[in-house]
């Protein structure tokens, strides 16, 4: 890789807007050098627009893109998560690899255009269709890194330990057939990921939820794992704390922050449910959270206490989930929105007396640091050592027309209205260029004949 020299005329550095900074990568992709407030050199390539370090998704299912919109009709009396759960198994049971590689390619030329240059892709569909082991059982797997390579994106694969239907429920239902795996299946998985080759590739691993895995299974995981991230779904629905608190006598949080040993490397996805002792006994661990706006409004999950996890100092990153959303800018916006709504006020998430009491500022700069820690880097963002990824934001977008320096990212989160982003950087390399993702059509094409196979248009008369 040939290195490269960038200047911008303004770009978000250690957590705020700063003028005049010259970025340099290296031979390997990353940032050899930031500094701030020096003039254009004549070599640089100097950038048009506003500069934001690339923003990981902590938590991707890709498969699931290919039911997006399509569970928003309801004929029965009730409908909740898991109801929207049994439906969305008709992809799972279905998708063959090759497919699974198509929708995963488009989302993730999607994820790129909205802000995401990393995405930790929670994996739990491994085997063929009536639930056998694939040939190779890194199948689906391969099909995924496949993906990210044919858009450049960066991909953190989290195998996923998935042996159980629930609590008491000590075998997986027909419909997961697919999901089956233990410690060793997930480990083999992490290591074949991790051998990859792909500079662009890391791995961790993940556990479904603590009603799909046992707890000598997730100990015999998570002891055996080394430094690499672990995700768990956690608290998600009432139904799963209820259900936990009947089996265990304790909550889903309170189960892990007693039992699972969570330090640094944990990430909880979702944690929706939790009291106020939860969140001070997860901030002692130093563990994190995961929060997904956009796919817990719409499975009606409820809302995190996101100032309760805030006030606490525990890291917090954002996630598309099932992707009814993929703009990281949409995922902020509704992680504050969704606050407001609830509790009559505004700009909750700000932090008054620190970055100028920007909600956006204090919610970008959370999701940047522990985005980074999720993905399984030790440092992200604009800075020596981290991975050369980069977002110029379009000044002439609706959303930044005419808007001051000092509020650009406000208006970015908060007066958005469709992709901003002019060009994404991936370690050191161009995605995307005039809002449009290397390979567009070609991605778009192939994404459309998966989407045909998996729902056939009716044959008309």
């Amino acid at each position: 890789m040939t290195p490269g020299m960038f200047w911008a005329p303004q770009a978000w550095v250690a957590g705020r807007w700063q003028a005049a900074v010259l970025l340099q990568t290296d031979a390997s992709g990353h940032w050899g050098e930031v500094r701030c407030g020096v003039a254009a050199p004549p070599q640089a390539t100097v950038l048009n627009g506003p500069v934001l370090p690339g923003l990981v998704n902590a938590h991707s299912h890709a498969f699931q893109r290919a039911f997006a919109g399509l569970s928003e009709r309801r004929e029965t009396e009730a409908d909740d998560f898991w109801s929207w759960r049994d439906r969305m198994y008709r992809v799972a049971l279905s998708i063959s690899p090759q497919a699974l590689r198509a929708v995963a390619a488009q989302l993730y030329g999607e994820l790129l255009r909205g802000g995401f240059t990393q995405v930790c892709e929670f994996h739990y569909l491994q085997h063929r269709e009536d639930g056998s082991p694939y040939d190779d059982p890194a199948e689906m797997s391969l099909a995924l890194m496949g993906a990210a390579a044919d858009v450049g994106i960066g991909l953190t694969l989290l195998p996923v330990l998935y042996e159980r239907a629930g609590f008491n429920q000590p075998v997986l239902r027909p419909d997961q057939r697919r999901f089956a795996t233990d410690a060793a299946a997930v480990l083999a998985l992490h290591e074949r990921a991790l051998g990859s080759g792909s500079p662009l590739v890391n791995a961790g691993v993940a556990i479904h939820s603590l009603r799909a895995a046992r707890p000598g299974s997730i100990a015999a995981l998570t002891e055996r794992l080394g430094d690499a991230p672990i995700h768990i779904h956690v608290a998600e629905q009432t139904g799963e704390v209820d259900d936990c608190l009947a089996t265990t006598g304790l909550r889903p949080i309170e189960w892990l922050t007693q039992h699972a040993g969570l330090d640094a490397r944990w990430h909880l996805v979702h944690a929706t449910h939790s009291t106020p002792a939860e969140i001070e006994a997860v901030a002692r661990t130093g563990a994190g959270v995961v929060i997904c706006p956009s796919t817990e409004a719409n499975l009606g999950d409820g809302l995190a206490d996101l100032p309760g996890w805030l006030a606490a100092g525990v890291g917090l990153s954002i996630g598309t989930d099932s992707h009814v959303g993929r703009d990281a800018f949409e995922e902020l916006r509704w992680l504050e929105y969704g606050q407001r709504l609830q509790r009559r006020q505004r700009n909750v998430s700000a932090q008054p007396g620190q970055a100028e009491g920007s909600t956006a500022a204090r919610l970008f700069n959370q999701a940047v640091r522990a985005g980074g820690h999720a993905a399984g880097f030790a440092r992200w963002g604009l800075e020596n050592g981290a991975r050369a990824d980069l977002l110029v934001l379009a000044p002439q977008a609706p959303a930044l027309l005419g808007i001051p320096a000092s509020h650009t990212l406000d208006a970015a989160v908060f007066s958005g209205g469709g992709p901003i982003c002019a060009q994404v950087m991936v370690a050191g390399q161009w995605r995307v260029q005039g809002g449009v993702v290397t390979n567009a059509a070609a991605l778009a094409g192939q994404f459309a004949q998966a989407m045909q196979g998996l729902w056939p248009t009716p044959a008309t008369a």
